[in-house]
């Protein structure tokens, strides 16, 4: 298929992953019974990776994510020509995906976007008031671990047809685990739509979301061809 189709598609996926994820948070985790509170929000992310995984895995691969995009272009799994196309598809969906969120969460009486609007951040910023270290270890362990699963499930070898699953419920743990720390990222597209819209803060620390996913990403890239060969990939 064309990279110009494959592209929409990565735009569309990862506009849902910002709509859907950054929305659980922003939309349906505040109220004071009926929240989701951080497991719905974590839920959220995994489902949208889910259904995406089906709806678009067979046009782009369905990355969704600059960090996936890199570890599997570093296991030469992706082609170089087409990172830039990719990366610049998937912010945009992000920066889509959080300005429709915005539309919709600016509706509310009270809305302020000082509240982070599910923007990453660290120190004050980060839910648990956890330190930058914290947030980088964070980062690129969680980041690390969701590019195994994503490898391992994607490989020749495994088990077919279940990489959306495995993907999509490892996206969910690694949630459950990072929203405490930096409201999780794993994903520099979906950092830069929330920041954008909330500026200041969330913008300077964005560098630290783009950096440090994609350092673990390709670790685990690194790892998993040491440890268990290149594995090519039948999913995507």
């Amino acid at each position: 298929m064309v990279l110009g189709k494959r592209c929409s598609a990565e735009a569309l996926g990862t506009f849902w992953l910002a709509f859907g994820g950054c929305g659980s948070a922003v939309l349906a985790a505040a109220f004071a019974e009926l929240g989701i509170g951080f497991a719905g929000v974590a839920l959220a992310f995994g489902l949208t990776v889910l259904t995406m995984a089906y709806a678009i895995g067979h046009i782009s691969g369905c990355h969704l994510n600059p960090a996936v995009s890199l570890g599997l272009w570093a296991g030469k799994r992706f082609p170089a020509r087409e990172l830039g196309p990719y990366i610049v598809s998937q912010v945009i969906g992000g920066v889509l995906g959080a300005g429709a969120l915005y539309l919709i969460a600016s509706g509310k009486a009270g809305f302020d976007l000082a509240g982070g609007f599910a923007s990453n951040g660290y120190g004050e910023h980060s839910p648990g008031g956890y330190s930058m270290l914290s947030t980088i270890v964070a980062e690129v362990v969680l980041t690390f671990m969701f590019l195994i699963i994503i490898l391992g499930s994607t490989d020749a070898r495994a088990p077919q047809g279940f990489a959306p699953i495995a993907i999509g419920l490892g996206l969910t743990l690694i949630h459950l685990i990072g929203i405490p720390v930096t409201n999780l990222s794993v994903n520099p597209a979906r950092s830069t739509g929330p920041a954008i819209f909330v500026g200041g803060w969330a913008t300077a620390q964005l560098w630290l979301f783009w950096v440090f996913p994609i350092l673990g990403a390709l670790g685990a890239r690194l790892a998993y061809a040491c440890l268990w060969g290149q594995g090519d990939t039948t999913e995507g």
